[in-house]
């Protein structure tokens, strides 16, 4: 059963290959950087902590891996101030997979947990969309890229 935290983002996506697919997609970078960042200090793995960068913004977090267990759970902390992100892998069938992506610990007041909230909800649904496309069609679709064009920031937006 999986614990309740308050407040917390909870994004989910049904992916139409084995967990253990899914599972990787997370933990090895080579496969990350087809949907979410753009470089990894390396795989994910119990206890270690990584560096993720997306390159097209200039910024990069550091990312402590607090728990894995093979093919069910990804358990991090990351960002500024630190928050928890819970991946979590449910084998609906041989091949399909529901993933939900859980986001908790914030330390917020008011006003600006709600725009973290509703930043953490856009972000992470746009890695799962971005997920879907990737395994199942083989598409790389920079979603994660697209959101922010430069272009925009050239214009004061």
């Amino acid at each position: 059963m999986t614990q309740k935290h308050e407040p917390e983002v909870v994004t989910q996506m049904l992916i139409r290959k084995p967990a253990a697919t899914v599972f990787q997609a997370f933990i090895d970078p080579e496969m990350t950087t087809n949907f979410w960042f753009t470089k990894s200090s390396g795989p994910l793995k119990a206890g270690s902590t990584v560096t993720w960068e997306w390159e097209m913004y200039g910024v990069s977090t550091q990312v402590l891996v607090k728990d894995i267990v093979p093919n069910k759970k990804i358990s991090t902390a990351w960002g500024d101030p630190a928050t928890w992100v819970d991946y979590e892998f449910t084998a609906l069938t041989d091949d399909t997979t529901y993933v939900v992506i859980r986001n908790y610990g914030f330390k917020e007041k008011g006003a600006a947990l709600l725009q973290v909230v509703k930043d953490s909800t856009g972000g992470f649904t746009t890695v799962l969309d971005g997920l879907k496309a990737y395994l199942e069609h083989g598409i790389v679709l920079n979603l994660v890229g697209d959101k922010f064009p430069k272009e925009l920031s050239k214009h004061g937006r």
